[in-house]
């Protein structure tokens, strides 16, 4: 049986103002959902396409949590977070 992979991720507009935090599968069809504008209202409205940051976890539960704890956070923690792993911001889904 093969392990289900399980990604929190955040998005973010062109401009790097709007952030956007989900938890998902299948991130490769989850962005693609996003870009064709059925991702979610929130994305569509803003333009929200650009992967900035994400984590990868073999446990459902565990995602689910984290997505939760980066939601709660400041919009300054989450800033920094992106930044930890990608400080120029570039599109992470074209690398």
């Amino acid at each position: 049986m093969r392990q289900q992979d399980y990604f929190v991720y955040i998005l973010t507009n062109q401009a790097n103002r709007v952030l956007y935090t989900g938890v998902t599968n299948d991130l490769e069809r989850r962005l693609a959902e996003h870009r064709d504008g059925n991702g979610s209202r929130f994305t569509a409205r803003y333009n929200v396409h650009k992967l900035v940051y994400f984590e990868q976890t073999s446990d459902a539960y565990a995602a689910i949590a984290r997505e939760k704890q980066i939601k709660a956070g400041s919009r300054a923690k989450k800033l920094a977070l992106i930044e930890t792993l990608n400080p120029d911001w570039r599109d992470l889904s074209l690398s």
